[in-house]
């Protein structure tokens, strides 16, 4: 039944139409010293990050936002400082998916299709590190062993960089949420539950909508080079204008 419901709930997110304010291709160019912080850092970038996400109100806290089986089993409620910090160090990937969930469901949010593939490569290279070291243990071979070291360190600089980039983009999305990029017109959410799969369409306030099927909110306008239906003004002559003297 769960598994079902995490299933709808994938297929409902790929009817998002939102888009993040910058993509993970461009997060360097937005922020530049953010994404350094976010690289050297990561844990405790993934730390404060979270917490602004939820607006800084930490009785709002669900280990790794209500997406996981161990969600509410932690003792957040007791000592939800504490267990962000846990989260965040022992499980760092987790909690940098989990604030990405929470923005995106909240939001609207779609993943572009570049940042899809950036975030599978850096996957993908994972497991083929994990299979070359495999390899290297059971045949014993010096080369492989080499390579599967080199594929190793080039999957956790991949897995360091996109992460870094990923905070920066969350980083940025919730200064846009917080009014920084404009006139704040967000306001704070309700309180977190321990699943958000019973929220199958987030609100997008703060978001551009598309321009088609929107209603107006202003009159139609009248056709140019026609007077409205207050012509003529008053003071003016009568419809019989010009007198009957003129006529022929």
């Amino acid at each position: 039944m769960a598994s079902q419901a995490h299933l709808d709930k994938m297929q409902v997110r790929q009817t998002y139409r939102n888009l993040w304010h910058t993509d993970l291709m461009h997060t360097i160019q937005a922020d530049f010293p953010y994404c350094c912080l976010s690289f050297w850092c990561a844990p405790c970038v993934s730390y404060l990050l979270r917490k602004r996400a939820l607006y800084n109100d930490m009785s709002r806290y669900v280990c790794c936002a209500g997406y996981l089986p161990c969600s509410g089993r932690c003792g957040e409620s007791r000592c939800p400082e504490f267990c962000l910090a846990t989260e965040v160090f022992l499980c760092f990937g987790n909690s940098v998916a989990s604030t990405r969930f929470l923005l995106q469901d909240e939001f609207n949010i779609q993943t572009t299709q570049c940042d899809n593939c950036i975030i599978g490569f850096m996957f993908c290279l994972q497991q083929i590190a994990c299979i070359f070291s495999i390899v290297a243990m059971i045949v014993g071979s010096e080369e492989i062993s080499e390579a599967s070291q080199l594929l190793s360190c080039l999957a956790d600089m991949v897995y360091c960089t996109v992460c870094a980039c990923m905070q920066t983009q969350h980083k940025i999305e919730m200064d846009k949420r917080d009014g920084m990029f404009g006139p704040q017109v967000m306001a704070v959410p309700p309180v977190q539950q321990m699943s958000r799969l019973d929220q199958p369409y987030p609100p997008s306030v703060g978001y551009p909508q598309p321009a088609y099927g929107q209603p107006y909110s202003y009159p139609p306008p009248q056709a140019q080079g026609y007077p409205g239906s207050g012509y003529p003004p008053s003071g003016y002559p009568p419809s019989g204008y010009p007198p009957p003297s003129y006529r022929r």
